[in-house]
């Protein structure tokens, strides 16, 4: 298999519903990604996510952070089930808890926050939350930022994003309707750029050269 067909293989990292997982695993049944998702590891054993992943052929690894004794170990099962499915990227994908992401899977490990970081970013900043700190905010253009991982809270490279408008009359739920709208596209355009071997990271700042059309 030359290295232009090989497929891309994905690790999964979901806290919740699993509708990011589902919109990644539809690009690759449509054509659109040379990818397959090699594992998929939830922090929550009964949320949605894990119903989803089943309905996809592909029986999700449950790991709790409150049956590990400490972060470390935490880690170590993450890093292990990874590991062993051969992972080259890792996605999260409403992924909830920090784990320790060691030097080896440094710029191979990508998240989507629901805002256009730097801003609305950091702990307890997730889902709804997020939207409804934009609204307070007054803002009138929110988006999604794909970015590299680091183990700091939506520190990382930023490497896509997308915007959408504010609306007058939007809530929480309104808002995120559209900017998952945007999530949809912006996720996909990262892993392809990756893939591609397009993306460089110089101090901290994410390069593309040679990609094709988005």
């Amino acid at each position: 298999m030359t290295e232009k067909s090989k497929k891309l293989r994905l690790g999964i990292l979901l806290s919740g519903g699993g509708r990011t997982m589902v919109n990644m695993a539809e690009c690759i049944s449509r054509g659109e990604l040379n990818g397959e998702i090699a594992v998929v590891i939830s922090s929550r054993g009964t949320v949605a996510g894990v119903e989803r992943a089943n309905k996809l052929g592909i029986e999700p690894h449950i790991v709790r952070k409150k049956d590990r004794p400490n972060i470390d170990e935490f880690s170590e099962r993450i890093i292990k089930l990874l590991d062993d499915a051969r992972v080259d990227l890792v996605l999260q994908c409403g992924w909830l808890c920090l784990w320790k992401i060691p030097d080896r899977l440094t710029n191979r490990v990508m998240n989507i926050h629901p805002a256009l970081l730097p801003s609305f970013g950091g702990k307890g900043m997730w889902g709804h939350h997020v939207h409804e700190a934009v609204l307070a905010a007054g803002c009138k253009v929110s988006g999604c930022t794909v970015h590299f991982v680091t183990n700091e809270y939506d520190a990382g490279p930023i490497i896509v994003q997308r915007s959408c408008p504010v609306l007058e009359g939007d809530d929480a739920d309104t808002l995120a309707a559209r900017v998952f709208e945007q999530e949809c596209l912006a996720y996909p355009q990262a892993v392809r750029l990756f893939a591609q071997k397009c993306l460089t990271v110089r101090d901290k700042i994410v390069y593309t050269t040679g990609s094709g059309p988005n």
